[in-house]
């Protein structure tokens, strides 16, 4: 039995870093794990810069409420989950992905969350479990699953290794040039018709 398990932003979604630092005006948050492979570093880098600039989570889900899908995702995962399982596993937080889960149907997603406190500063974060994306796989296997994975960053790397089959989607130039053995597609079509063949 196949599950595919996908990355969120950068996939199927606009990198909602980069939209707010465009929003807020401050180019350090547009650094994305495209960059840096280090998440827990990454985070605590970005709350550190909002704290300097008395920002909090109000500040970043207006930010996200504009923000809609790539043009053909929602279609891509209705035709996906159409003939198998799909779950989006993401570093993001469930007080970012809520609305663009309804923007995109509705799919399953694991996400972890945020500490925020009454006025609306993000004082920490809470992962589901270390290397969620790779641990995520990893337990999928344990109960009888086979996965296929498509990302973009370097987060991602190690659901897309583990996997029965995986694909670099709209990554950098750097990432696939580190990892030239990664098929790489740039279009919903060919990473659809790249699935379709795993799963016969």
């Amino acid at each position: 039995m196949e599950i595919v398990c996908l990355d969120l932003e950068g996939v199927l979604v606009p990198e909602i870093w980069v939209a707010f630092a465009q929003v807020s005006g401050i180019p350090e948050l547009k650094r994305t794990t495209r960059e840096e492979p280090d998440y827990a570093k990454l985070m605590k880098w970005r709350l550190d810069i909002l704290k300097e600039h008395n920002l909090g989570l109000g500040e970043i889900q207006k930010t996200i409420a504009s923000i809609d899908p790539f043009p053909g995702a929602r279609e891509f995962l209705d035709e996906l989950r159409s003939f198998t399982q799909v779950i989006i596993i993401s570093d993001t937080f469930t007080e970012f992905a809520t609305p663009l889960m309804k923007k995109l149907g509705w799919p399953t997603i694991f996400c972890n969350s945020l500490e925020v406190a009454e006025n609306g500063e993000i004082t920490g974060f809470r992962m589901r479990v270390g290397d969620s994306k790779l641990t995520t796989v990893k337990a999928l296997h344990s109960i009888g699953y086979e996965t296929i994975a498509s990302g973009d960053s370097y987060n991602d790397l190690g659901m897309i290794r583990a996997s029965k089959a995986g694909f670099l989607f709209r990554s950098t130039d750097q990432i696939r040039t580190d990892n030239p053995d990664l098929p790489s597609f740039d279009s919903y079509g060919e990473l659809m018709d790249a699935i379709k063949k795993v799963i016969g």
